[in-house]
């Protein structure tokens, strides 16, 4: 019973300490907030972006996330400010984050503008370990209770932008600091201890973005964006091709390095309000754990028709 509690707790252990733990959105492109701090104030009005993402829909316990960001301009647009909420549940661990944002936006000329990033917040972690399946029935969730962790979160970012360019760096979790670590006892029959531990810290993970628009004519717009994600000193990376058409219709499709592909659009459905949608899936034995499905909505205030038109992903 000792052995399989061990080899159980063990991968859980690699799943939430050392695999990426962030949420990875798909749209992200259509709402860079939820990755960079320095987009606080890009799109030169206010915005908000609301999004869940049901990851890995045919898998019990697999990550699902909801996420709320509100920013604009302030003093003459030269400081974007901006307020992110974020739930993200994955098996037995759920968190809970609010982040105040802020940028300096810095006008290079009339074509470019370079942002300094920062947000700081507030995150509330819950393991609840007795979700775990144990793989006999000796094993109970005596073994490990149900933890609640509170920590404070430091990210920081760089976005450079022109009206058909962007590139951005960003990386969160800065700190690195470690939420807990717990020691293992032995069984509940017995009273000897088991020995080992398993422990929770928030690794710092890397971001870099960069994506170019072209104009083939008056209705019809290709933008190109590529993304990699780095932690532990592993990344992946997503490659997209995005076609803005008639000034109305982003559709997508897109390749996520090492897991699969899968499509995306975004409508504008008058000047202030637009949707978006995006479905994934794994290739190979990665299909199992089913699809994923991200919903989009968002609303900008004090915008004009010709801001919201142009080919940047604003």
């Amino acid at each position: 019973m000792k052995k399989h509690l061990l080899l159980l707790l063990s991968f859980v252990c690699v799943c939430l300490a050392k695999a990426q733990q962030d949420p990875q959105y798909n749209l992200y492109q259509f709402n860079q907030m939820v990755i960079n701090p320095a987009y606080a104030g890009a799109r030169d009005g206010i915005s908000v972006v609301a999004c869940v993402r049901n990851q890995w829909s045919g898998f019990k316990g697999a990550p699902k996330t909801s996420c709320l960001s509100v920013h604009g301009p302030i003093l003459n647009k030269n400081v974007g400010v901006g307020l992110t909420v974020v739930n993200d549940a994955m098996g037995p661990r759920n968190m809970l984050g609010v982040y105040g944002n802020f940028a300096y936006i810095l006008k290079l000329n009339n074509k470019w503008k370079l942002s300094f990033g920062l947000n700081a917040g507030y995150n509330r972690f819950q393991f609840n370990f007795q979700e775990i399946t144990f793989k006999t029935t000796e094993t109970n969730a005596f073994y490990l209770q149900n933890q609640t962790y509170n920590a404070l979160d430091i990210n920081s970012g760089l976005y450079l932008r022109s009206n058909t360019f962007f590139v951005g760096y960003s990386v969160s979790h800065i700190q690195n600091k470690a939420l807990y670590s717990y020691a293992l006892t032995g069984d509940t029959t017995g009273g000897k201890s088991g020995g080992g531990s398993i422990s929770y810290r928030l690794r710092t993970h890397s971001i870099f973005t960069i994506g170019k628009s072209f104009k083939i004519n008056d209705n019809l717009i290709f933008a190109p964006t590529f993304l990699v994600r780095a932690v532990n000193g592993k990344g992946n990376g997503d490659l997209n091709l995005n076609f803005f058409i008639k000034n109305k219709l982003w559709l997508g499709v897109f390749f996520k390095g090492s897991y699969g592909p899968g499509f995306l659009f975004q409508y504008y459905v008058n000047n202030k309000f637009r949707v978006a949608y995006c479905y994934d899936t794994g290739l190979k034995d990665a299909r199992r754990l089913g699809p994923s499905h991200e919903v989009m909505i968002g609303f900008d205030f004090s915008g004009t028709k010709s801001k919201m038109l142009n080919p940047r992903f604003l």
